[in-house]
């Protein structure tokens, strides 16, 4: 089994990255978050990755993060979520914005990602919101927290709203639409305008 590649990113095209390791060029299918993180053809890259194999295919499948990595292991786990499904949640949103999506319920938001209906969605919700909580028992008060690493700011900008008395049902739609690496003031001002909007 290939755990991950490093080498030099030779090509590119929409949800693949040819990598050369050693004289040999190892075609990735990826996500276009991926896509972005490895950068310029001609870089020295470093992929997580994960191969599939079928009776008509070999595939191999490569992540800039073992986050993304760990999304994409979940959602195969799902019943109807095929690699290709997986990687085109993945290419719209992060492995955080995901958690989030997943451990507050969401999956209207789900349906937007293109190919995913809604009984698709509410599936992943369904099958994968209890295994992130399982994976850690203290996040059970609050599920946000499932969010991995790096999220700290949502879960802040989450925590002030509640106490200016918004529900969390109410906010995690907007938050997770949000740039996830904005600081927590500005995540809360976003979000209030946000819902001043949908108050009118």
């Amino acid at each position: 089994m290939i755990y991950s590649l490093h080498g030099i990113l030779i090509e590119t095209a929409p949800n693949l990255a040819v990598i050369e390791c050693g004289g040999v060029g190892y075609a990735c299918r990826t996500t276009q978050n991926t896509l972005s993180a490895l950068g310029s053809v001609g870089n020295d890259v470093k992929v997580y990755t994960q191969m599939i194999i079928r009776e008509d295919a070999v595939e191999l499948f490569g992540f800039a993060d073992k986050n993304e990595l760990n999304c994409f292991q979940m959602l195969l786990t799902v019943s109807g979520i095929g690699a290709k499904a997986a990687v085109s949640i993945l290419s719209d949103l992060t492995p955080n914005k995901f958690a989030l999506l997943v451990a507050s319920g969401d999956s209207t938001a789900l349906t937007k990602v293109k190919g995913i209906g809604k009984k698709s969605a509410e599936r992943i919700v369904l099958e994968l919101k209890d295994k992130l909580l399982k994976s850690n028992p203290s996040l059970q008060d609050m599920p946000v927290s499932a969010i991995s690493a790096g999220a700290d700011n949502f879960s802040e900008a989450l925590a002030a709203l509640a106490v200016l008395g918004y529900r969390q049902e109410e906010v995690m739609p907007v938050l997770a639409g949000l740039d996830e690496t904005l600081s927590s003031e500005k995540l809360i001002h976003l979000t209030l305008k946000a819902m001043g909007r949908k108050a009118k």
